[in-house]
């Protein structure tokens, strides 16, 4: 399944693990961002809805 990359094979998987670490870190900055957006619209909309 794998092919044969010969001697490039460890930059080819280095480049593969760097780019889906990568990846995995801009999904999870975007989750806690959003959660954190969330939370300070929904301090914003209670305020609002307080003063009217």
């Amino acid at each position: 399944m794998i092919p044969d990359l010969g001697k490039y094979a460890d930059t080819v998987l280095w480049s593969y693990v760097v780019s889906i670490g990568l990846l995995i870190a801009l999904v999870a900055f975007s989750v806690i961002r959003g959660r954190k957006m969330r939370a300070e619209m929904e301090k914003v909309e209670q305020r609002m809805s307080r003063n009217g």
